[in-house]
């Protein structure tokens, strides 16, 4: 049986050993505060913090779009895995193909890095037209040098969606020029940028510099974010004619990063205006607690048959969340697990999870694990606690 604990007000000024009184009492009910809120003119948005993957604000976040060149996130992440695994090298030099050219080079009339046509370019270099220059022959080049043709390497692609666990994003080129199926969504893009990030930290320094240079032709940084005195340092844009402009953004500060995905604004000049609102908005509404440190006791679970009747429930390291400034009794901590536990119990076991929730929108979700262990109980112990297990059946029936 699904069990559920709910600690309602969670006031974030009380010790960490209150708080886990607090989380072990049988579930009440409280008036809510209400949480910190902004609206925005994107069709698809998401704020998260970039440590934690709390989510600060959503709006249509699972909706699928036209992903544009958001797509080449993906594109990176495989070449950034491939390279983290010796796969490939930074010196190594892939072809231009006709096909990369004319798709994606000077004839293509899109964003291109203008690699001449059967020139073998390095991947380092690939890598910068890619993410700097938003390039698709550099895309197609990095794919088919990987991977033979742009469809072998969308399988790649898909496949790694899947283990990442991006349930709303399908792939077919690495570029994201327009294709029947190819859709992303918001929150995909924040749960990929936010391990791009975590993964990859000297590669993901690419992501800020703000121009790059190939073929004697010199190209900015087609980010916005980067001009604005706000700690951008990533990570990419988009437009199709249907979705309208998308942005992948990551800002750093002293205490915390942040990611932002906007899409279906109406200009480029609405798509960095609004994501410089949104992220100043996290800015300014949430500051960084810590809500219990590791091994911290945040509540029990109940357990049958064993020489205790619960165990102690505790996470592995510090639970840090962002909390609304203003609304600090919005956030609220749930414990679910399936129980009782049937001892005999082992020491660190996952047994359960915390939520903690902003007003009614879920903003994080951490294992817990057992305190302690707990052995199988006696003969008659065990046989009461069934007594008792089916006179509450019935009780519960009447």
């Amino acid at each position: 049986m699904l069990r559920s604990f709910l600690v309602h007000p969670f006031r974030l000024f009380l010790c960490s050993l209150l708080m886990a009184a607090l989380l072990a009492v049988v579930p009440g009910s409280a008036q809510e505060s209400s949480a910190p809120t902004i609206e925005t003119t994107a069709k698809q948005a998401i704020l998260i913090d970039g440590e934690s993957g709390a989510v600060l604000f959503e709006k249509s976040a699972d909706e699928p779009f036209e992903p544009a060149s958001l797509a080449k996130l993906m594109t990176m992440d495989l070449v950034f895995d491939a390279l983290a695994k010796g796969k490939i090298a930074l010196d190594q030099t892939f072809a231009v193909t006709e096909h990369a050219w004319r798709t994606g080079g000077a004839p293509s009339g899109a964003a291109t890095m203008f690699a001449k046509l059967n020139s073998e370019v390095p991947v380092e270099a690939l890598i910068r037209g890619a993410i700097v220059q938003g390039a698709n022959d550099a895309a197609i080049a990095l794919a088919e040098g990987m991977a033979g043709t742009e469809g072998a390497f969308a399988m790649l692609m898909n496949q790694r969606a899947e283990e990442l666990g991006l349930k709303h994003s399908r792939f077919v080129n690495p570029t994201g020029l327009p294709a029947d199926g190819q859709q992303v969504s918001a929150r995909d893009m924040a749960v990929l940028a936010r391990h791009i990030e975590r993964s990859y930290p000297d590669l993901y320094k690419i992501y800020a510099e703000p121009s790059y240079e190939w073929n004697k032709i010199f190209q900015r940084n087609r980010n916005p974010l980067l001009e604005m005195d706000i700690g951008a340092d990533g990570m990419g844009t988009g437009y199709t004619e249907s979705s309208g402009y998308s942005l992948v953004g990551v800002t750093h500060g002293e205490d915390r990063t942040t990611i932002l995905v906007v899409s279906g604004l109406a200009s480029a000049k609405e798509r960095a205006s609004e994501a410089r609102r949104l992220l100043e908005w996290a800015r300014d509404s949430f500051r960084r607690q810590t809500l219990f440190a590791a091994s911290d006791v945040v509540g029990t679970a109940e357990v049958y048959g064993g020489t205790q009747s619960s165990v102690a429930l505790t996470p592995s390291q510090d639970l840090v969340a962002l909390v609304p400034e203003q609304a600090p009794d919005s956030v609220t901590a749930h414990i679910k697990y399936v129980g009782p536990l049937k001892a005999p119990v082992e020491q660190g076991t996952k047994v359960a999870n915390i939520e903690i929730r902003i007003g009614e929108r879920l903003s994080l979700t951490a294992p817990l694990y057992t305190a302690e262990s707990i052995a199988v109980g006696s003969f008659s112990g065990r046989a009461l606690e069934a007594a008792g297990e089916l006179a509450f059946g019935w009780l519960k029936m009447l």
